[in-house]
């Protein structure tokens, strides 16, 4: 690590991820665009937002930031899902096209709690193929995530691992759970604050459901941010007399002090809420603001 002010590494750590995918070819953006719920015919070189693929019945399988360092080359940085699994799954409709997708080992995953002097909302930092810098700060919150080859000399450090994770969700970045995979709707997951879902670009997989949930207004689920005592993934969210709300997707944060998504009905009402769990009696749980800032669009 360097001890070095000026340096934009200054400070990284390791930051546990699924891992970066590659999609390198002359259709790789006609490919990603017709299986991506975002946008990517918008995203100019350069620049990045955030993406995700669907099951054909609207229900999120990966969420990912997707980078486009230059034309013909995108890179899918995957903070839950294995980016080889996903690779595997995408190469299913590949057919024709002219894509190659592979998983990046030369990029690994660190991360700063600094904004990076070049890199700012959807404009990334990259040197070559083998270095990119994302601006993934919120406001009043400034992070980076650097993608850097393997053994970059980043320091192992859990609680800065953990305190980024907590960051992320107060951001309203979920981090999705392998075991929960396909349970939630890009609505269910509020990833309109994220400007992760086009309503508008045409077809893909799971676009009818997105569309017409929104169109018709009929999202009745959506994030809430928790904060308490001992929040983990899986607890059942309680309202003020006892009955299941939802479910907590995520958690972090130190003990004591932690941090949740939940999954909640948008017509709840202000009555207090709380945890539980089968071998725990419920724990008191508050709703808190999210802060804002982590929406890419490009």
């Amino acid at each position: 690590m360097s001890h070095n002010p000026n340096d934009p590494h200054a400070g990284a750590f390791a930051l546990p991820c699924g891992g970066v995918l590659a999609l390198d070819g002359p259709e790789a953006e006609a490919f990603a665009h017709a299986q991506f719920m975002s946008d990517v015919k918008a995203l100019a070189p350069g620049h990045w937002h955030w993406s995700g693929w669907l099951t054909p019945k609207g229900r999120v399988i990966a969420l990912f930031a997707l980078l486009r360092p230059a034309p013909g080359r995108l890179r899918l940085w995957l903070p839950d899902h294995p980016a080889a699994a996903l690779g595997d799954a995408l190469r299913r409709y590949v057919f024709r096209a002219k894509v190659a997708i592979t998983v990046d080992a030369g990029l690994a995953a660190s991360a700063a709690f600094a904004a990076a002097p070049a890199a700012g909302d959807a404009l990334a930092a990259f040197d070559g193929d083998s270095r990119f810098a994302l601006d993934l700060g919120g406001d009043g919150l400034p992070r980076t995530l650097h993608l850097d080859p393997p053994g970059a000399g980043h320091r192992e450090d859990p609680a800065a691992a953990e305190r980024w994770r907590a960051a992320d969700l107060r951001l309203g970045l979920p981090r999705l759970d392998p075991a929960l995979d396909e349970a939630w709707t890009p609505q269910m997951l509020s990833l309109d604050r994220l400007g992760a879902y086009s309503v508008k670009k045409g077809c893909y997989p799971g676009q009818e459901i997105v569309a017409r949930t929104h169109f018709l207004g009929q999202a009745k689920r959506g994030l809430v941010a928790l904060e308490g005592e001992a929040l983990a993934a899986g607890d059942a969210v309680l309202d003020a007399g006892g009955a299941t709300l939802g479910q907590v997707l995520c958690a972090a944060g130190a003990p004591g002090a932690r941090i949740g998504l939940a999954v909640l009905p948008l017509e709840r009402g202000d009555g207090p809420l709380a945890t539980a769990r089968a071998d725990a009696p419920p724990v008191p749980a508050r709703a808190i603001a999210f802060t804002d800032g982590l929406r890419r669009t490009p």
